[in-house]
């Protein structure tokens, strides 16, 4: 996975670089390191998701200290853990920012966590990058949001089960806390404007730590009774994965029946496009079948119509095809697969 620590790894530095023009003018000139706060569970429910993004951080605190820091001075790294407990990720910030004295807090996942240490942060001005996703309806001039908000992953995400897989009825499922709640009803009402009838839509909370889903898969099944196609978005959080993909792998919802597909179009811009198909082997590491949906109306310009538009995907398709990808997904199939064959004959 060497691509996707060198993405994470760039977007980091570019957040270490604003650190330095962010924080205080002091912190570039006193003597001594840069210190950054890492807020992470690193025990309780989130656990399991939080502590790659503490390793994440220290590894590439380390990188960059071996390229000798942020202007000459060296980063150093202070960890706490608020062990998955709202109430102490705001105890826990606040040590960071007065007893630590660190310039710059990467931290949380929750929302939950989030507005727990959001009034620390703006009371003693400190500076939090937050790296996951988020529900939005927020923004702190004390806080880097650096994740997609609804209309750019759960909107796409749900577009996507429309207009390309047919998905009829839709099993919304998340973690009872704010961001669940926010991304569902903002779904549930996009749902109903595409009209998706009330019947179609089932909507479910589960605390954290949840572990019995035998009912709640149970009932995802039952609503695709009639034949109908049902598209499952799950905001479930922490370790409760483990028991719903396990009760999905026991209702016969195995790994060998998904496919991944890298999300062309969905917010990128063409380079980033373009990185996805030139690097699919990526995926590939994954044992999954790989679908490339070369055909998507925000990857192709817009402005291009007809059978110009038709070659410029096709192309696109034989590139995918040869890189790994196992489907893709075009409007003009047969033009397509005339370009296949020629590209064929041409090796």
């Amino acid at each position: 996975m060497k691509t996707s620590i060198q993405t994470i790894g760039l977007a980091a530095l570019c957040a270490l670089a604003t650190l330095v023009l962010a924080t205080s003018a002091s912190a570039a000139t006193e003597k001594g390191p840069i210190k950054i706060g890492i807020l992470h569970s690193l025990s309780g429910t989130m656990a399991i998701s939080e502590t790659s993004l503490k390793d994440v951080v220290l590894m590439l605190i380390d990188e960059q200290n071996k390229k000798g820091g942020v202007l000459g001075k060296k980063l150093e790294a202070v960890v706490v853990d608020p062990a998955s407990n709202w109430p102490l990720f705001a105890e826990k910030a606040r040590e960071l920012l007065t007893v630590h004295d660190v310039d710059v807090i990467f931290g949380n996942w929750t929302s939950v966590s989030r507005k727990s240490v959001l009034p620390v942060i703006e009371e003693l001005n400190g500076l939090l990058f937050y790296p996951v996703q988020y529900e939005g309806e927020e923004s702190s001039k004390n806080v880097f949001y650096t994740g997609a908000a609804p209309n750019q992953q759960a909107i796409p995400a749900t577009d996507y089960f429309l207009d390309e897989l047919g998905i009829e009825k839709f099993a919304l499922l998340g973690t009872d806390y704010l961001y669940p709640w926010t991304t569902n009803n903002i779904l549930e009402a996009y749902l109903q404007g595409q009209g998706v009838a009330d019947s179609d839509i089932f909507v479910n909370y589960t605390p954290f730590g949840h572990s019995d889903w035998s009912k709640i898969v149970a009932d995802v099944v039952a609503l695709g009774a009639d034949g109908k196609k049902v598209g499952v978005i799950s905001t479930i959080n922490g370790d409760a994965n483990i028991g719903f993909y396990k009760e999905l792998a026991a209702a016969g919802i195995s790994a060998d029946k998904i496919v991944v597909d890298p999300g062309i179009g969905f917010g990128k811009r063409p380079e980033h496009n373009r990185r996805l198909i030139d690097e699919i082997g990526v995926l590939l590491d994954l044992g999954q079948p790989v679908l490339v949906g070369v055909s998507r109306k925000s990857f192709l310009p817009i402005k291009m119509t007809g059978p110009n538009r038709d070659r410029l995907s096709a192309q696109y398709a034989v590139q995918a095809v040869a890189n790994g990808a196992s489907l893709v997904r075009v409007h003009n199939v047969g033009m397509t697969a005339q370009v296949l064959r020629e590209s064929r004959n041409t090796v």
